[in-house]
């Protein structure tokens, strides 16, 4: 887990992108009940690509941040290029929402 993906922390989150410095351009938040936030970051971050990796200059990132007993998690990343914003927000939410995906998250986190 890790191999070219950069990774920074502080005090309470963590923001993990393909680029040194993080871009959301485009992004989607929900509230996880916790878990590693470095598996967390890289399960969503799978995720996410498999969902959006026909849009030309996608790169994705994800922050996990602790909030009381659990995490907010922000997905999406930087796009090179004009994109449709309100279907590409739709996408990140349906992986971010859906049941199956919310349950293996917290199982392997």
């Amino acid at each position: 887990m890790g191999k070219n993906w950069h990774i920074t922390r502080n005090e309470t989150s963590l923001t993990l992108s393909r680029r040194r410095h993080a871009r959301f351009d485009v992004a989607v938040e929900t509230v996880l009940s916790g878990g590693s936030k470095t598996r967390l970051a890289h399960q969503i971050r799978q995720d996410l690509w498999r969902a959006l990796q026909n849009l030309r200059g996608f790169s994705p990132a994800v922050q996990i941040t602790t909030i009381g007993a659990g995490v907010a998690v922000r997905a999406g990343g930087q796009i090179d290029g004009a994109f449709p914003r309100l279907q590409i927000e739709a996408r990140i939410a349906d992986v971010l929402e859906n049941p199956k995906n919310r349950k293996r998250w917290v199982r392997h986190a």
